[in-house]
Formats: structure tokens, sequence, C-alpha cells
């Protein structure tokens, strides 16, 4: 049965896509820990990141460093912080997370956002690749 993030992917689950490729899909966290938090899954449904193939594996970071780059540009930060945890969802995903200070990647404080700001910020980092 697949899971949310292929059920994501797929379409059959709505989100606020920022990028995508032939084989990875980056969308906005639903329960972000700051404004453009997001998620760079592979389109190939695998539990752990270290079960992925080496190749799968360097074009996961490729991507990962191109979303991080245009998000970037997008959201005024200090640095788009990285975490690879994968506890929640069996489905490899890397968040980035624009930083303004440590609190922000601790996972424990959230930012609420409105459709239409998620919207917002999602059409932002498009507009930057």
């Amino acid at each position: 049965m697949p899971g949310i993030f292929s059920k994501i992917i797929a379409g059959e689950i709505s989100s606020h896509k920022v990028y995508e490729d032939e084989n990875h899909y980056a969308f906005l966290d639903v329960n972000p820990n700051a404004l453009g938090h997001t998620l760079c899954v592979p389109k190939k449904e695998v539990d752990k990141i270290f079960d992925l193939s080496e190749e799968d594996y360097n074009q996961l970071m490729n991507f990962s460093r191109k979303v991080a780059l245009a998000l970037r540009k997008a959201i005024p930060c200090k640095r788009i912080g990285m975490s690879v945890i994968g506890l929640e969802v069996p489905h490899v995903h890397v968040h980035l997370i624009p930083l303004q200070k440590m609190a922000e990647a601790t996972f424990q404080k959230k930012v609420k956002l409105t459709p239409e700001e998620f919207e917002e910020i999602a059409k932002k980092i498009q507009s930057c690749f």
C-alpha cells in the first residue's frame, strides 16, 4: 500500500509543490518549523536514506541542493538547514528549513500558515528556479 508521500507525489493528496524532476518531488511541509520549510523526496518509495543506492542517494542530494538554492533566494534567512530523520513517515525525505535561529531546527516549535500563505510561499520558491 502506498504511503502518504507516494500519494502526494501521485496527486491523490494535495500538496504545495515547489519543484519536481523525473525522480524527485519537493513540497512545503504542512507542519513547518519555519516559513518555507520544504521536503524533498525521491519518487521511489524507500524507507531509509542509507537503503538508497549510491546513485539514488547522490541524485537526492543534488536535487535537495537545487531546491535549497532556490529556497535561499525566495526566503530571507541566515542559512538553509538540512535534516534527515525519517521516523514519522517511512519514505526517505530531506527537510530543508530556512533558519534564523537554532530553535527552528529542533522540530519543537511550529509555524501556523493559512492555505493562501502556503500557496504564496510555494509560488515564490517556484519563481526562483
